[in-house]
C-alpha cells in the first residue's frame, strides 16, 4: 500500500501505476526558499485552502513561474495541522470529480510549511517570523465569514472579543485580533508592504477583513496598547491593501466512494477523522473541477503571477460585479433553495435533486426567469454561460457528494444577499414588478417551512446550525403542520425584518404571497411536494 508521504514519492511507478500525478518540481528546495524567505501565508487551512487555494502554487511551481510555496496556518481547529498536514508531509491528495464519474489523481505539494496558530509560544515567535519578513507579500483567508465577526447577532462584543480589545496584542485568541498583532509587529519590524486577502464566499469580504482588523487596533489604541502610527500604516493602501475576491468552487466533506476508489488502487492511510471542533477531513479533497477566482489586483509587495494558474486578476468594481452574479443570481440562490427543499423531502445529494421535476424546474426558473432580468454582468465571465454550466454540469454531477443539509448551515445570514438582493432590484427598477415573483417567494416559504423542524412525511427533522435558529424558531412557535391557518397574521415580525432578506417583504407586498405559500405547505403529509406541483408544475 502507498502512503502519502515525502519518502514515498520516490516510488513513482508504484504511485503512477495508481493513476496519481506526482509533483515534478523539487520539493525540498521549494521548502527550504520558503521558510527562510516566505511570500504567502494562509489562514484556514481547510478542503477550500488544500482543493483551490494552494494548487494554485502548485501549478506555478509546476510550470517553473515561482519557486516558493504558501504557509498554511489554522487558529480555529489544529488537529487539522497535527492530524492531516504533518503526518502526510504538507502534501495532499487531489481528487478531481468528472460529471462522467472519472476520477484525476495528483498529489499537491504547494504548502511547504504548516502552522498551529494555537497562541503557543512556540507558534506565535515562527509567526511573528513570518510577518517580519520583507519578502511577504500576501496573508490569505478562507476563515468562513464568521471569521470575521467582531459581534454577535444583537450587536453584543464576542466574549473572545472582549478579551482581546482588553488585553495584550501578544494574548490574542480571535483570529482577527492575532493578524492585527502580527501586523503590528510587521509594522514595528520595519513597516513592509503587504496584502490581506478574504477569499470567503461573502460579500466585499476585503471590507469585513479591513473593518474587523481596524477595529481591533483602534481598540488597542485607545487602551494604550499600541502606537497610533500603526493606525496609519493601516489605513495607508500603498503599505497595507485589503484586496476584493470572489472564490467559487465545490470542496464538499469527503466521500466514502473516493475513498474506496482510493484505496483500490492501493493507496492507503486515507480515512477521514472528525476532530475535536468537528470538523470532517481526510488527507485526500474531493472536488468538482470548474473553479472560479477574482482577485482585485491591488499588491503592495508584489505577488506570484496567479493569472497563470486560472485567477482572474482585475479591478474592485468588477470584482464585485463577479461576486454579485454569482451569489444574487447564478448560484447561490439555487443553492439555498435545493437546501431547504432537499432537507424537507428527503434528500441527502444536491446532484439527486436535480432529477427532481420539480426542484430542478425551481432552480432553473430562479436563475433564469427571475434572477437574468436583474442580473449584474461582470464583463469578464458571461453570467449565461456561467448559470448553464452550474445548472447543467454542476449542481446535476452526481460524483460530487454535496448534500443539502451542508447547504442549509447558517441560511439567514445568507438569505439578505441570496434573495433579497434580487427583490430590492424588482422594487427599484420601475419597469419590473416585484409581485411577478413566484419561485424566490416560494423558497422564502420553504425556509419557513423547514425552521419548524418536521419533513414532509411529519418525522421530525434536525435543522442545520444557525446563528439565529433558536431566535427564528421561538418566533414561528405556535405556527404548526397540520394546522394551515395557525400561521395567519403570525410572519409579519420575521418577513418585515430587512436584515434576514435585505428589504421589508410586508411593505414591497410579498409577504402577503409568501404566508399563502407557507400555508399551503401546512397543510399535513405531502403537503410541500403538492404546493411545489402547484407552483410549478407536475
Amino acid at each position: 500500500m502507498l502512503n502519502l508521504d515525502a519518502a514515498s514519492l520516490a516510488h513513482t511507478d508504484e504511485w503512477s501505476s495508481a493513476g496519481v500525478k506526482l509533483p515534478g518540481y523539487d520539493i525540498a528546495a521549494m521548502r527550504s526558499r520558503t521558510v527562510s524567505d516566505p511570500i504567502w501565508l494562509h489562514f484556514g487551512a481547510g478542503n477550500i485552502f488544500r482543493g483551490f487555494i494552494a494548487r494554485l502554487q502548485h501549478s506555478l511551481l509546476e510550470q517553473g513561474l515561482a519557486e516558493k510555496g504558501i504557509i498554511a496556518a489554522d487558529t480555529f481547529d489544529c488537529e487539522l495541522i497535527r492530524n492531516i498536514y504533518h503526518p502526510h508531509d504538507n502534501l495532499t491528495l487531489i481528487a478531481d470529480l468528472g460529471a462522467d464519474g472519472t476520477i484525476g489523481l495528483e498529489a499537491a505539494a504547494g504548502v511547504a510549511e504548516a502552522v498551529c496558530a494555537d497562541g503557543s509560544a512556540e507558534s506565535l515567535s515562527r509567526l511573528k517570523e513570518i510577518f517580519a519578513s520583507p519578502s511577504l507579500q500576501m496573508v490569505s483567508f478562507t476563515i468562513t465569514e464568521k471569521g470575521y465577526e467582531l459581534r454577535g447577532i444583537s450587536g453584543e462584543m464576542l466574549p473572545v472579543t472582549a478579551h482581546d480589545v482588553n488585553s495584550r496584542p501578544d494574548e490574542a485568541r480571535h483570529t482577527m485580533s492575532i493578524v492585527c498583532a502580527l501586523l503590528y509587529h510587521r509594522w514595528k519590524s520595519g513597516a513592509h508592504p503587504i496584502a490581506l486577502v478574504s477569499m470567503d464566499n461573502c460579500s466585499k469580504n476585503g471590507e469585513k477583513l479591513q473593518g474587523s482588523i481596524t477595529a481591533i487596533a483602534k481598540a488597542w489604541f485607545h487602551a494604550g496598547f499600541i502606537d497610533g502610527s500603526f493606525l496609519n500604516y493601516l489605513s495607508d493602501s500603498a503599505k497595507v491593501s485589503f484586496p476584493w475576491s470572489m472564490i467559487d468552487k465545490i470542496t464538499p466533506r469527503p466521500a466514502a466512494s473516493v475513498q474506496q476508489a482510493l484505496e483500490e488502487a492501493g493507496i492507503g492511510g486515507m480515512t477521514p477523522i472528525t476532530t475535536d471542533r468537528g470538523t470532517y477531513i481526510a488527507p485526500f479533497v474531493n472536488a468538482e473541477i470548474p473553479q472560479y477566482l477574482v482577485i482585485e489586483d491591488l499588491f503592495p509587495n508584489g505577488r506570484p503571477p496567479l493569472e497563470r494558474a486560472g485567477v482572474y486578476l482585475t479591478d474592485r468594481d468588477t470584482v464585485n460585479r463577479t461576486e454579485r452574479m454569482k451569489v444574487c443570481t447564478c448560484l447561490n440562490p439555487l443553492h439555498t433553495a435545493l437546501a431547504v427543499f432537499g432537507c424537507l423531502l428527503g434528500f441527502d445529494s444536491i446532484a439527486a435533486e436535480m432529477k427532481d421535476p420539480q426542484l430542478s424546474e425551481l432552480v432553473r426558473r430562479i436563475g433564469y426567469d427571475e434572477g437574468m432580468p436583474v442580473v449584474t454582468d461582470p464583463g469578464i465571465i458571461s453570467p449565461q454561460a456561467f448559470l448553464a454550466e452550474v445548472l447543467e454540469q454542476r449542481l446535476p454531477n452526481a460524483f460530487i457528494p454535496d448534500t443539502p443539509q451542508r447547504i442549509a448551515c447558517d441560511c439567514s445570514q445568507k438569505i439578505p444577499i441570496r434573495f433579497g438582493e434580487t427583490i430590492k432590484a424588482y422594487i427599484e427598477n420601475p419597469a419590473l414588478d416585484v409581485l411577478s415573483l413566484t419561485c424566490i417567494p416560494l423558497a422564502i416559504a420553504g425556509w419557513l417551512r423547514y425552521l419548524l423542524g418536521v419533513d414532509d412525511e411529519l418525522a421530525p427533522m434536525t435543522c442545520s446550525p444557525d446563528p439565529m435558529l433558536e431566535q427564528l424558531q421561538c418566533q414561528l412557535a405556535g405556527i404548526t403542520v397540520g394546522e394551515p391557518d395557525s400561521c395567519s397574521g403570525r410572519l409579519a415580525p420575521i418577513l418585515s425584518n430587512a436584515k434576514l432578506f435585505g428589504t421589508d417583504l410586508c411593505a414591497c407586498g410579498l409577504a402577503e404571497r409568501i404566508e399563502v405559500m407557507l400555508k399551503a405547505m401546512l397543510g399535513g403529509r405531502g403537503a410541500v411536494r403538492a404546493a411545489l406541483i402547484n407552483w410549478l408544475g407536475a
